[in-house]
Parts: C-alpha cells; structure tokens; sequence
C-alpha cells in the first residue's frame, strides 16, 4: 500500500532554487537534510524535494492546485518574473489549468475546480487532513 509520495526537481544552481521555491510555496523548506537538498511537504504526505543538479528533461508538469488561478499567475508572474501563461479552459475538463516553468526548465502547473461545490468540498477535506 502506498501511503505518501516525493517529487523532485533540480536546480544547478540550488541557493537560486531554494529561494525560488520559497517564494511560489510561500514558506520555508520543511526539512532540510543536507547542503544541496531541501523538502517541502506541500500536503500531508505529499513532499517536493528539490535537489541539487541538473534538471530532467521532458518531465512534468508538476500542477499545484489553488484557489484562484488568475490571481496565483498574477503572483509568479509579478514575485518570481515567470512568463505569462494561459489557462486553458474546456467543457468536459472540471477545472481550469496552465503551465509554465521554472528558471530551471522543470515544468509546473496550477489548476483551479470549475465547480464551486467541489472547491469547497476539496478544501474541507483537505482541512481535515
């Protein structure tokens, strides 16, 4: 059984990266274990590790998902001078998404749920974790 999960990204240049990462997470790492490592636990058992190296090519995009996508662009967009990136809506999707990198190449993304049920359903379960 599968009960917690890590992602990691690289950065060949990890001081950059680590302070990257600590303005679009909002906050400091959660653990870090070493020089050229650190580990933020975005949800409770759901970790993003960022290491020291040189970035994979072609993976991701790692999507994050937040309560208002247009405003959350409009944050990495003004604090971390990522490129404006479009979101991209469609019928039978129940959500909104858009992606972009960071200066590293990793790929990331947001999504936001259509539905404003659903988003209050998300949000209560995940206050309950």
């Amino acid at each position: 059984m599968i009960h917690e999960m890590t992602f990691q990204l690289r950065t060949s240049d990890f001081a950059k990266g680590q302070a990257w990462y600590q303005s679009f997470l909002q906050r400091e790492p959660d653990f870090v274990p070493h020089e050229g490592f650190a580990e933020w636990e975005v949800l409770p058992g759901c970790w993003l590790q960022l290491a020291e190296g040189t970035p994979a090519e072609g993976s991701g995009p790692v999507r994050f998902a937040v309560v208002d996508i247009e405003m959350e662009r409009e944050r990495l967009v003004n604090e971390l001078q990522i490129e404006p990136f479009e979101i991209f809506q469609r019928e039978e999707v129940p959500v909104k998404w858009g992606t972009f990198a960071d200066p590293w190449g990793n790929r990331l993304g947001l999504f936001e749920y259509l539905d404003a049920a659903e988003k209050e359903e998300k949000q209560k379960r995940l206050a309950k974790l």
